[in-house]
């Protein structure tokens, strides 16, 4: 029985989606995530597949090479990676912001060129915003984009580090947050479409040990004098890449708050069966009273936790998501989530302690979900703005 209700905006469409979304994740994902754990990233071919079976880019439109459906579906993909308690594969990243910022923010040339690329698996996708002294201020990059036409071309020669990056270690294309003119604030970022292939200058650090998410790649990358076409500025214009993030972030955040409600669901559903299942002084632990209360308040979070991120998911369907509204989804739901998952981690005894057992690593990934995206304090200054 599923702790929740069916969410409100499933269709029959979305159902049978679903069937295809589960497979692939049982098949290619679950038996791997250990080999993954140990390679800190995944297989690149797992990209090839996704794109063949058509799960990536699911919300791109077809003539762009995508699936042409809407959010609705990354996020049934994202409630079945969780499913399977996948934290290695980035493709909520790939899928559901970097190739939405080429959609909303792009000129038709540069959606033409890589949207299909994006949705084949041929080019894996990053966004490259935090650097080592600056975190969440993205007004104050230090990495810098100069344009020049000398040696012919019109071109920017950009110079920076990035630190943090989601499928830094396979990205083909990289959205790189940088400043067009140091002099200004925000109307100095602009977004640089970097292809990575064969750019002279352009580096890739050390895959990050981190304490979670051990089999998704999470990368320095450094770009040193890196040459990037004129042609490659994000909309064609200069100074609008703050903006344009700022744009975009709404859906990065509501697709932090589905992968958080799906975990903190998937959680206690393993918990539930851990309990029913480990005796402890002769009898299953869940019929102690202190388990069935535990996992009734934890129930009741999913519950309730979930309604909000339906609505939420409701108005961003309809477009009508707002900053504030992402902000407030995307603290409560991680926050939730990581309650939730240190009390069903205490429930399974020492054995929850153990790398070997999903619900240590549920835990684990758990923790920074607080972070990315925006620090959950991030999220409630901006929040306390609209006050």
């Amino acid at each position: 029985m599923p702790l929740t209700q069916r969410s409100s905006w499933l269709n029959e469409d979305l159902e049978a989606f679903r069937d295809l979304a589960r497979t692939f994740c049982q098949k290619e994902i679950a038996p791997n995530l250990e080999r993954w754990a140990v390679a800190k990233q995944v297989d690149r071919e797992l990209w090839h597949k996704a794109g063949e079976v058509g799960l990536l880019c699911l919300s791109i439109p077809e003539e762009y090479g995508g699936g042409g459906g809407t959010f609705a579906h990354e996020a049934v993909l994202l409630e079945e990676q969780a499913r399977v308690g996948d934290d290695a594969w980035g493709n909520s990243v790939h899928s559901g912001i970097v190739a939405h910022y080429l959609l909303a923010c792009g000129t038709e040339d540069q959606k033409r060129r890589y949207l299909p690329r994006l949705a084949s698996g041929e080019l894996v996708g990053a966004i490259a915003m935090t650097e080592p002294g600056t975190g969440s201020d993205l007004q104050n990059v230090r990495t810098r984009a100069v344009r020049t036409s000398e040696g012919g071309d019109d071109h920017y020669v950009l110079d920076g580090a990035k630190t943090f990056i989601t499928n830094g270690a396979q990205a083909g294309l990289v959205v790189v947050v940088a400043k067009t003119n140091p002099e200004e604030r925000a109307q100095g970022v602009s977004l640089l479409l970097v292809e990575t292939e064969g750019a002279a200058g352009f580096r890739r650090g050390r895959v990050l040990d981190k304490i979670g998410l051990h089999g998704q790649d999470t990368s320095e990358l450094f770009f040193d004098g890196v040459r990037v076409p004129a042609e490659n500025l994000l909309g064609g214009t200069e100074g609008l890449g703050f903006v344009q993030l700022m744009q975009q972030l709404p859906q990065e955040r509501l697709i932090i708050a589905v992968g958080a409600v799906a975990a903190m669901e998937a959680a206690v559903e393993m918990t539930v069966a851990y309990t029913k299942e480990r005796t402890a002084f002769g009898r299953p632990v869940f019929q102690f009273q202190n388990t069935r209360f535990t996992l009734a308040e934890a129930a009741t979070e999913v519950a309730v936790a979930k309604a909000f991120l339906d609505q939420c998911v409701e108005r961003h369907l309809r477009g009508e998501l707002d900053v504030t509204g992402a902000a407030m989804a995307k603290w409560w739901t991680t926050d939730r989530l990581s309650r939730v998952a240190d009390e069903c981690l205490q429930l399974f005894g020492g054995y929850g302690y153990m790398s070997e057992y999903p619900i240590s690593r549920a835990w684990t990934a758990a923790r920074v979900q607080r972070i990315f995206g925006g620090t959950n304090e991030i999220m409630k200054e901006i929040i306390s703005r609209s006050l």
